[in-house]
């Protein structure tokens, strides 16, 4: 019984159409509350569908409770999750985990006094149910996988681009200071070297004095530079881990089939 619901709740072949059924049931349950939390910012929709709203949240809470707590009870038909306690301690701490937790985490504010400020915030939580499409999309997955494996390589990158921000934020400070009101300070510089850096452009903060202009264009253009590095780190590691995992969906499904490697 608990092998089948877990099917049932994973994204498996084995689950066949009634897996298939519940997982578009989901994705569309949190695809709807996502837009519930959209619309509900515009006065018009928000006040004259607040009950329709209230009880697309109710259900939500039903259905993503009821989902969590069978994952949490049919988990130790796994191998890595088979004893009871330590077992389901070890499930419930995974990111998936955490994230369908957060998913109900509302619920545990229900019946408590709290400001409205702090209930807006609350209900703002429930855009993190959107984290939970990462179980259905082999994308989302795969670039958390790339986030992570790429790890030490996006910090040593961000660290060189905060370096190049300080010191084109100082430099720009010395050259505009006392000329320019906007360049009042190194942290005021360092608003400019973010908007420039990542070629944006706000223009509420910009060089007037000839030397500044000089030294503003050059830090654009190495803007786009800095910016393209960890953009093509990114994108090669995702496309290759990509193909990496069609590879293997294609072996196992061989496999299943008994027909093995087809010979060239």
């Amino acid at each position: 019984m608990k092998q089948k619901v877990f099917q049932l709740l994973e994204p498996a072949e084995e689950a066949g159409w009634t897996g298939k059924l519940v997982e578009f049931g989901l994705i569309g349950l949190v695809l709807a509350n996502v837009l519930g939390v959209v619309l509900e910012t515009v006065p018009e929709i928000g006040t004259s569908n607040a009950a329709f709203l209230e009880k697309l949240e109710d259900v939500s809470l039903l259905v993503f409770t009821v989902e969590y707590l069978l994952r949490l009870w049919s988990c130790t038909c796994m191998t890595a999750y088979r004893q009871p306690i330590r077992g389901r301690l070890r499930f419930a701490v995974q990111p998936m985990s955490l994230i369908d937790l957060m998913a109900i985490s509302p619920l545990l504010l229900y019946g408590f006094d709290i400001d409205l400020r702090a209930l807006r915030a609350v209900r703002m939580i429930r855009l993190l149910r959107l984290l939970k499409l990462a179980r259905y999309f082999d994308g989302l997955y795969v670039l958390g996988r790339v986030v992570k494996e790429k790890g030490p390589e996006l910090v040593s990158i961000l660290f060189v681009m905060f370096l190049v921000l300080v010191v084109a934020s100082t430099f720009m400070y010395r050259l505009e200071n006392g000329v320019n009101p906007a360049f009042s300070s190194i942290p005021a510089a360092m608003w400019w070297g973010v908007a420039t850096l990542t070629t944006i452009g706000y223009g509420d903060i910009v060089p007037i004095t000839p030397a500044g202009k000089v030294f503003g264009a050059f830090i654009a253009v190495l803007g786009i530079g800095m910016f393209a590095i960890p953009a093509g780190l990114l994108g090669s590691a995702f496309a290759h881990e990509l193909n990496e995992r069609r590879d293997a969906k294609r072996r196992q499904h061989e496999q299943r089939k008994g027909q093995g490697p087809q010979p060239r």
